[in-house]
Order: structure tokens, then C-alpha cells, then sequence
């Protein structure tokens, strides 16, 4: 087809589809638009108006400069010690420079920063900025050097403890910096950190680079939407684009600063990063660093001309100096599952639940909260996916954050199965979570992959039930049971191994040839807490637990009514403080009747508070099944706890650590005797030494280990 018949069919393509276009009409787009349709090409502006048709709806929201008084001062804080030293490399372009600069200004907290420009001898009103920018270093060059002995002639000037260089033609976004620094403090193996980089129109420009083993690159993400969820996780990658990136300044004088073979520019970058990793640090993307980044206002796009055509030949240069190392890189557009974030030499774990684990609001999300935490740190890469596929914050950005890539939103949810018969050969285990959410992914898992799979119960719902009805005589409840036995039992068949928090429950299941492991329910890092001073505590008790937990309201309904008033009517000074998620209504009714508290959800420390001010903990299940969370929580928080045997059920010599009773005499009896400061002293004494045993990161390393 001629350009003429190109042209046409664009104009046409594009008439026909403004409603949709119209949102991303942007200066640069149309600046972009004219220079392209000048240059004849008609393929490119076909190829990327298609993909703005394609693009799904974000939710990105940019904070962009668009027209501005160029001549209105900018007044920066001085700043004597800065944490970081913020390089913007220029050559004219003033608007450019100075909307980067505002951008910074409204967009920078928290952190103390310098700005130095490095002015490669400007011609424009850049050489006037001291006059309109006050409190930033300006390095103005005797001679053009190009960009990258600009970069390095500056950073001479830096006093920060760590070196950023940000294009002029970029616009930063609310939260930039301070998730820069908190990443790149985070772990001190980590030597270099980069931004998001998006488009003035919202696409991505590029979530972390990946280098082929022919040297050529790949800005990860090009074009698509910068919300998903394979862009939204903190990673490592092979490079970083430079137009945002930081360095440990330190490390940055040990490697030399850019290496000069690639003077004027293009490659340093990618050569910086390998850098990096050959004195034994990491690259880092942090997705919540995002920098809105004009692209080829710098330097143009063509490759034939000016300086761009450094791209090609510093690719010859950058292939002799790293050949080695390349030969480690995939082919050209191989295997980008796993090149994406650097993660071919991982295990790879794909963990099923209901939905992103709530921590601090229920037991089994803590649970499954915990064992993500665990395999992050032996090094696997981990996929999270949860049911509901719904966002659920701050839960998911703190999992994105920890290195775990979330799936979530509609496209998920239309597409998992296919998704996962692409991507399924890269994964070693499979965790699945819950009979009625395992259930539904069990035969797709083992369809389209070869890992192994773990069904990791929780507790057994059909017991749980058969409980219940022992309880309530409700015949539908032995209906449910038999039905929930039919599932639990039909995936402990289908899957590798089970995985289960009671000893008890391993026993129940004896007679059925699974392969069954007792793991810890909670896993706890340190063990070192004070511990109380009981002389001094007031005579208090209390529950904590989700009431939308049928057994957790069931024994909170039992104490109240044939317990607590013998207790009162013994000891008169005791109190009682009923707390947690989804507070029914004749709970609520309780507070501040015959010494009762009532309290709803409790953050981590609110909680923390409530155990440290208890001399009891009171856990009067009468059904359920599994481990339970409260009862290993009270024991970390060295808090003693009065349970019946189903509260007690499942834990290794329980007897030894608490004191159980079944009978409204017997608990009664227990709690009073829990109160006197010698018994309680006993048990709140040993409770963390038995935690420290059974529930540390250690224990649950060599229970997978022994086979």
C-alpha cells in the first residue's frame, strides 16, 4: 500500500475512534503525531494508536505540569546533610527543566535532598536558572561534554549517601523518593534502584529492562497498562532505564561512575547495572516510584542520525565487555516469565486463597501471610492469587512490596486458566488454600503443570461440622460435613501432600494414605520480649477472635452466660474485655455491664496493648477444628490461657502450657486460679519458651525438610 493509502486509512482509523482517543491527547502526543506523519511513518502511528485503542482503563492517576509561568521562582529547602543527592543532567530544553524541577518540588517529602544541575553548556534561558531556582548547585560546564561525562562531572559535587540521576525531561509523582530510599535501605545487598517509568498519557514506558543475550533490550511492559498487576511488584531486573535510577554513593565511587567507553552517551545505564551485580549487589524496580518520563525529548528517536546512532554502537561495545555474562541471558524474547524479574534461577511458588490475606483480621490469613513471608525469604519467587481476585489494600501493595506479584482484576478472572496453561511449566509448588477455593483450581493446576501441590487445609471443615451438630442437634450441619468430607478427602488424593496444623487431625486421617505434615500455624522471628510484671497487673481477662467465626461467638455466648458471674461473684475486681473483627450486635449490648469491655477490630498495636495489661487469656471453644490462632498468639504475648480441649486440641503436650477445662465448674475454677500471681507466673513464664520451639521460622525449615 502506498503512504498515500496509509495515510488514508489512519485519518480514518482515527475519525472513527476519537471518542476513545480523545483522553490521551497530549501536547507531546500531538507534537509526536506531526513528527511521525512528517517522517512518513504511517506503520508506527497505525501501531500505537491501535495499541491506545486496546489499552484497558487504568486507575493511574498523574499529577502532570502542563502550562506554567517559566519565570515563577522555585524555592527549595536548604539542606546541609542529604540523604540524597538528585543529579538532572542538561542541555537547553529550559520548560523541560523547569517542570522537572516543580514536579520534584510539589512531589518530594520527608526525605532531605540536593539538586544539582548539570549544565552541559546551555544556550537557552537555562543559564538564568540561579535567578529563578534558588538553593539547588548549578555545575555548568566549560565545554559540552555529552551526557554521560556530564553525569560524572557532577556527581563529583554530591554530598548525599546516594546518587540519583533523573532526566530533565521526566515530571515525578507524589511518593517517589521516600520508596526509592526505603527500598534501596531495606537490604543491604541492594546497590541500585529505578522508577516506574509511564507516559504522559498514562501508558507504561517501562516496568524494569530485560537484556537479551545478543545485548539488545527490552523495556518491560512498553505501552500496556502500568496498573496490572506483573508491573506492580518490587523486583529485581537485569537494568533500569537512567532516567530515573539510584545508587549507593558509595558504590557508585567504587565501580568509577559511568563507564567512559560509551562517551557520549546510550548503554551506560545498562552497563551501570551490570556493575552493580558484578560487585555483588542487586537492581532493584520499585513500582511505587513513578516518573512520568517524555521520551526522546532528549535525544530523538532515530537511530540513524545524531546522537542516537551511540546505540549502535555502543551495543558492539557493551557485547566484547560483558560477553561472559551474556551468555547467562535468554534468547531474544525467550522465557520472559522469567526474565522479567530476573527470577530463573528461583524456585517459583503459586499460593491459592480466597482472597489477599487480611494479617491482622483472622487467624488463616496470618497463617498464609506468615508462609509467603517464609518462602520470600528462601529465596523463592512467589505468585500470589486469591478468589475474589480483588485488590485489597494496603494488603496487596504490602505483598507487592515484599517481592509477591499479586493477581488480581478482571482480566484475571476471565483468563486465569489460560494464563496459567502459558505460564504453568514455570512453577515448582503449588499451595492451595481451603477446601472450597482449592477445589475449584486443583484440576487446572495439575492440567498444565508438573509441580508439586500442597493442599494446605487449615483445619478440617468436616470436623469443624460434625462439632457443631454434637453441639446444636441441627441435622443439616451432619449433611454438610459429610459433604465437606467428600471434598477435603477427594483433594488429600489429588494432591502431592497435605499440609495440616493438628497433630490430632493427622491422627484422624491415619487410616488413608495421604502424605500428611504437621506445620506450625504461626512463625514468629524473635523471642526476646520482655516479660510482665504480674505484681503490678490488674485482675483482667479477655478474647480476642473474628466473630464472623461461628465457634468463636458460640463460646463468647457460653462463658458470658455460665461462667462469667460465678467468676465475679469469687473475685469482684476481675474484668473482662471482649475484642475483634465483625462485633455482633448482642455482644455490642454487653459493654460496660457487671465489668465487661467491649471492643471491635484491633490493629497489631492495640492488640499488642490488650496482652500486655492481661493477666488471662479465656478461650472457651465448645467446636472447631485445627490449631487455633488465638491460642498461639496468647502464648507469644507470654499471656496464660484458661481453654477447653478443642481450644487446646492439636498442640504437642498443650496440657503442660495451659490449664483445660470443659465444664462451666471447671473453667470457672481455672480462671480463678490462672488470676493468683505464682500460677500465673508459671505459665505465662514457660508459654514463649514453647513458641520459641514450635512456631519459629527454624521448626517449620525442618519440618519440610524431613521427609
Amino acid at each position: 500500500m502506498s503512504k498515500i493509502g496509509k495515510g488514508l486509512k489512519l485519518v480514518k482509523l482515527i475519525i472513527l475512534n476519537f471518542g476513545k482517543l480523545y483522553s490521551h491527547i497530549t501536547t507531546h502526543n500531538i507534537k509526536s503525531l506531526i513528527y511521525h506523519i512528517l517522517k512518513g511513518n504511517f506503520g508506527l502511528i497505525n501501531h500505537n494508536v491501535m495499541l491506545l485503542l486496546n489499552i484497558s482503563h487504568n486507575n493511574l492517576k498523574l499529577d502532570l505540569i502542563e502550562n506554567c509561568n517559566f519565570k515563577e521562582p522555585l524555592l527549595f529547602n536548604e539542606c546541609q546533610s542529604p540523604k540524597v543527592s538528585i543529579v538532572i543532567p542538561v542541555y537547553n530544553q529550559w520548560q523541560y527543566t523547569y517542570k522537572c524541577l516543580k514536579s520534584i518540588l510539589l512531589h518530594t517529602r520527608d526525605i532531605e535532598y540536593e539538586i544539582i544541575i548539570a549544565d552541559d553548556v546551555s544556550a537557552d534561558e537555562t543559564v538564568l536558572i540561579n535567578d529563578i531556582v534558588k538553593n539547588i548547585i548549578v555545575v555548568r560546564n566549560e565545554k559540552n561534554l555529552g551526557f554521560l561525562l556530564n553525569c560524572n562531572n557532577a556527581a563529583r559535587k554530591a554530598t548525599g549517601t546516594h546518587l540519583l540521576f533523573l532526566n530533565n525531561d521526566t515530571q515525578v509523582q507524589e511518593g517517589w523518593l521516600s520508596s526509592l530510599v526505603e527500598l534501596i535501605e531495606r537490604d543491604e545487598k541492594i546497590g541500585m534502584v529505578g522508577s516506574k517509568l509511564v507516559y504522559p498519557d498514562g501508558r507504561l514506558q517501562e516496568a524494569g529492562g530485560i537484556i537479551w543475550n545478543d545485548a539488545s533490550g527490552w523495556n518491560y511492559g512498553k505501552f500496556d497498562d502500568p496498573t496490572k498487576p506483573e508491573y506492580n511488584y518490587v523486583k529485581e531486573v537485569d537494568y533500569i532505564s537512567g532516567a530515573s535510577i539510584m545508587i549507593k554513593k558509595s558504590l557508585w565511587d567504587k565501580i568509577g561512575g559511568f563507564d567512559k567507553r560509551y562517551v557520549p552517551a546510550y548503554y551506560e545505564d545498562t552497563d551501570l547495572a551490570f556493575e552493580v551485580r558484578k560487585h555483588g549487589y542487586k537492581v532493584m524496580y520499585q513500582p511505587k516510584s513513578v516518573a512520568v518520563h517524555f521520551e526522546g525529548i532528549s535525544h530523538g528517536t532515530d537511530t540513524n542520525n545524531g546522537i542516537k546512532t551511540y546505540q549502535v554502537k555502543n551495543r558492539e561495545k557493551f557485547i566484547e565487555k560483558w560477553k561472559d555474562e551474556l551468555n547467562n541471558q535468554f534468547k531474544h524474547g525467550e522465557n520472559v516469565f522469567l526474565t522479567r524479574d530476573r527470577s530463573k534461577d528461583k524456585k517459583h511458588m503459586l499460593v491459592i486463597d480466597h482472597y489477599v490475606p487480611t494479617y491482622d483480621k483472622d487467624a488463616g490469613s496470618r497463617a498464609t501471610w506468615n508462609y509467603m513471608e517464609f518462602f520470600v525469604g528462601c529465596g523463592y519467587k512467589v505468585t500470589f492469587l486469591g478468589d475474589s481476585y480483588h485488590r485489597n489494600e494496603p494488603y496487596t501493595s504490602m505483598l507487592e512490596s515484599m517481592g509477591i506479584e499479586v493477581l488480581y482484576g478482571l482480566e484475571y478472572r476471565k483468563n486465569f486458566e489460560a494464563w496459567f496453561k502459558k505460564n504453568g511449566k514455570y512453577f515448582d509448588e503449588v499451595i492451595l488454600s481451603r477446601p472450597h477455593i482449592a477445589v475449584k483450581y486443583i484440576d487446572i493446576i495439575k492440567a498444565h503443570s508438573s509441580a508439586k501441590t500442597i493442599y494446605y487445609a487449615h483445619d478440617l471443615h468436616f470436623l469443624r461440622e460434625q462439632r457443631q451438630y454434637e453441639i446444636t442437634q441441627d441435622k443439616k450441619l451432619i449433611e454438610s460435613s459429610d459433604s465437606w468430607k467428600q471434598i477435603e478427602l477427594e483433594l488429600m488424593s489429588k494432591t502431592d501432600e497435605t499440609w495440616l496444623f493438628s497433630q490430632y487431625e493427622k491422627k484422624i486421617l491415619k487410616e488413608y494414605d495421604f502424605k500428611i505434615k504437621v506445620v506450625p500455624l504461626f512463625l514468629y522471628k524473635q523471642f526476646d520480649q520482655k516479660s510482665k510484671n504480674i505484681a503490678i497487673l490488674d485482675n483482667n481477662i479477655m478474647f480476642i477472635g473474628g466473630f464472623s467465626h461461628v465457634p468463636n461467638l458460640d463460646g463468647m455466648q457460653w462463658f458470658i452466660q455460665n461462667c462469667w458471674k460465678e467468676i465475679k461473684k469469687k473475685n469482684s475486681t476481675v474484668k473482662l474485655t471482649i475484642a475483634g473483627s465483625n462485633m455482633p450486635e448482642q455482644l455490642k449490648k454487653l459493654d460496660g455491664e457487671d465489668g465487661i469491655v467491649v471492643k471491635g477490630y484491633l490493629t497489631d498495636e492495640e492488640l499488642r496493648l490488650l496482652y500486655e495489661n492481661s493477666k488471662v487469656a479465656v478461650i472457651p471453644l465448645r467446636f472447631g477444628a485445627g490449631v487455633k490462632g488465638k491460642v498461639v498468639e496468647a502464648l507469644y504475648n507470654s499471656t496464660p490461657i484458661v481453654t477447653t480441649t478443642i481450644g487446646a486440641e492439636g498442640l504437642i503436650e498443650a496440657q503442660n502450657y495451659m490449664k483445660i477445662a470443659d465444664t462451666k465448674e471447671e473453667f470457672v475454677e481455672a480462671v480463678l486460679e490462672m488470676l493468683k500471681s505464682e500460677t500465673n507466673e508459671k505459665y505465662a513464664k514457660n508459654s514463649l519458651e514453647y513458641c520459641a520451639q514450635y512456631f519459629s521460622y527454624d521448626y517449620l525449615d525442618k519440618v519440610l525438610k524431613n521427609d
